[in-house]
């Protein structure tokens, strides 16, 4: 049989009262204990000494027969002297799980593809800042050709087409209305 030395939950709903008791492991945090072995009351101060009480000499003979003290258990007996306590001795409760450890390792290559992409850019304005300089001399050469056809020409006026080459359409702003509402 397992045992444990812990606190069992009594008292009224928003009043905590604690008994410390041996139990076996297998049973509920409240339910059937085999010795009350002193009690807790969280709503003491914390310097008043009769906040914990416990039997010191009964715990020592339940330690003796096996019974391990559960953490805040282990916390009082440390106060008292019975025990060293030692704070923070499970290595492990700290680790994330198996699904936060790949979650964290995506969130990482996330990142690295993040700043690499960042470099990148910071290397592409430096390419594109001499290609504007070769499209700029374009455009000036489209215009020029522009008023050429125009200085030939007589007051013709030439349509405007959009970027995607199409001509406007007058009844299109009211097809886009109807569309919308």
């Amino acid at each position: 049989m397992a045992l444990k030395i812990r606190l069992a939950r009594a008292g009224a709903k928003k009043r905590p009262y604690y008994k410390i008791v041996v139990a076996d492991s297998r049973m509920p945090r409240d339910g059937r204990f085999i010795e009350q072995v002193g009690r807790y009351d969280p709503l003491r101060a914390k310097d008043d000494e009769t906040r914990v009480t416990m039997d010191l000499e009964k715990v020592g003979e339940w330690m003796k027969k096996g019974a391990q003290p559960t953490d805040r258990v282990a916390r009082f007996l440390g106060a008292a002297g019975v025990i060293e306590w030692k704070h923070g001795d499970n290595p492990n409760k700290g680790k994330p799980g198996a699904k936060a450890q790949e979650r964290a390792q995506e969130r990482a290559d996330k990142e690295e593809a993040r700043k690499a992409a960042e470099e990148e850019a910071k290397n592409a304005p430096a390419e594109e800042a001499e290609a504007p300089s070769e499209d700029a001399e374009a455009p000036k050469d489209v215009d020029a050709d522009a008023e050429a056809d125009t200085d030939g020409k007589t007051d013709e006026p030439v349509e405007e087409t959009s970027e995607t080459g199409e001509a406007p359409v007058e009844g299109a702003a009211g097809e886009e209305e109807k569309q919308a509402g």
